[in-house]
């Protein structure tokens, strides 16, 4: 680097620093183009871009009709099952086919007689191509070389199917593939109880099965043997008139025996129609138990939170229970010292049953002189009391009314009662007489 250079970068670097606010600018532009290569980078590794210079083997296959073919979207080429490359063109031939050009990684030799495969990954018809590479005695493909339509396949689209029947096929199709997907989402629930029943029936019915068989295999027995009879016997009229007398006994014990049969046989309509009702039923009460397994279900969805919360509560109360031991251990002695007291306790409670009878009216009759009580027992204790400035001595009481005139109270008045006039906090006392001092 120059010195010129030199210069011209630390009067850049100067002027960075020095300019309000242009650091800031210029570090934000770095961030965001630093942004922005990572997420292009990102979003190009995810789109499976071939970069333009790497070495990519180029063929053409050629399909009776490219359906769903989308070049430029990365539809694949497999190998094998693993990607080997992609569909990067497609046109029209002049003889109604199409053309579809794919490119592949190098390493992988494509042969004259390959085979390629288009197929769908899902239903939308988004396509990709299974090849069979092929190989010897095939030459190699070249570069651009062709595989023919008859050395490829393609999927058959419903609409061709259907197009090949008359309306009333295809109502009928429709109709189908509705009740079987209505089939389908009901069989988790109804299946199950179907097949169960039918497993029943036909548990059932095998002893009828297997005595059927045993009887076809019995009577191709007797039709071997009598083949063998026949031949040894065919020279002799007397013996195979006797033959023929015998099997037709047997062929009419037979009969008989295909009588009871058929009525047996009769019999398994009937059985039939019961087995259809049961179904019907067991059907019916599948559908009952729908909105039961629902709320069982949604309450097993509430259960664990409930028992989260009970977990979350006995932790707790388990610490009570440890704190709560120590304290039980030491009262014990407390309340064995206290058991005879209690007896006791329960004798005087007895006892003072009479007694509490008669409280209310003795309240009643001293309440209402509870205020005049306090009051001559506070001023005769303040007459006599040792502890004033004066000394132990006695001293008067006097009472000075002053509504009236003298200042003295007259003959027969008495102060007023404020406590029987007041009334008591805790409501109104009990009336003269009404305990019970029976």
């Amino acid at each position: 680097m120059s010195a010129m250079q030199r210069k011209t970068l630390g009067a850049r670097w100067q002027r960075l620093r020095t300019v309000p606010g242009l650091g800031r600018d210029v570090s934000a532009m770095i961030t965001l183009v630093i942004i922005g290569v990572v997420a292009a980078g990102i979003i190009l590794a995810q789109m499976n871009l071939t970069p333009p210079w790497a070495e990519r083997f180029t063929f053409k296959i050629e399909l009776a009709d490219a359906v769903g073919v989308s070049p430029g979207n990365s539809q694949e080429v497999r190998i094998a099952g693993v990607r080997v490359g992609q569909i990067v063109a497609s046109a029209p031939t002049d003889h109604n086919t199409s053309s579809v050009t794919l490119s592949i990684e190098p390493g992988h030799p494509i042969y004259d007689n390959a085979r390629a495969v288009l197929r769908s990954v899902n239903p939308l018809n988004q396509m990709y191509v299974t090849l069979n590479p092929g190989g010897p005695p095939g030459h190699l493909l070249p570069e651009s070389g062709v595989l023919p339509v008859t050395q490829t396949s393609r999927p058959i689209q419903l609409d061709e199917v259907f197009s090949k029947f008359d309306d009333r096929s295809r109502a009928a199709l429709t109709q189908l593939l509705a009740e079987s997907d209505n089939a389908l989402v009901n069989a988790p629930q109804t299946l199950p109880v179907d097949l169960k029943a039918a497993d029943s029936s036909l548990l059932t019915l095998r002893p009828v099965v297997q005595r059927l068989q045993t009887r076809s295999d019995n009577i191709r027995k007797l039709i071997g043997a009598l083949s063998q009879v026949s031949s040894a016997l065919g020279g002799n009229d007397a013996r195979l008139t006797s033959l023929v007398d015998s099997t037709q006994q047997t062929l009419d014990v037979l009969a008989a025996r295909d009588t009871d049969l058929g009525n047996s046989l009769q019999q398994l309509p009937g059985t039939t129609d019961a087995l259809r009702h049961a179904l019907r039923s067991t059907s019916a009460l599948t559908h009952q138990l729908n909105p039961t397994l629902r709320d069982i279900r949604a309450a097993s969805d509430k259960l664990p939170d409930a028992l989260s919360s009970l977990t979350d509560m006995v932790g707790p109360l388990h610490d009570t229970v440890d704190a709560a031991r120590d304290v039980v251990s030491k009262a014990r002695p407390l309340v064995s010292d206290l058991r005879p007291i209690v007896g006791d306790l329960h004798d005087s409670f007895d006892d003072l049953r009479p007694v509490a009878g008669c409280l209310d009216d003795v309240t009643s009759k001293v309440a209402p002189w509870i205020y005049d009580l306090g009051g001559f027992v506070y001023n005769t204790n303040s007459l006599f009391s040792v502890t004033d400035p004066n000394g132990g001595w006695g001293r008067g009481h006097a009472t000075v009314a002053l509504n009236s005139p003298t200042g003295t109270l007259r003959p027969g008045e008495k102060d007023t009662n404020t406590y029987q006039q007041g009334g008591s906090p805790l409501g109104p006392y009990p009336a003269m007489g009404s305990g019970d001092c029976r």
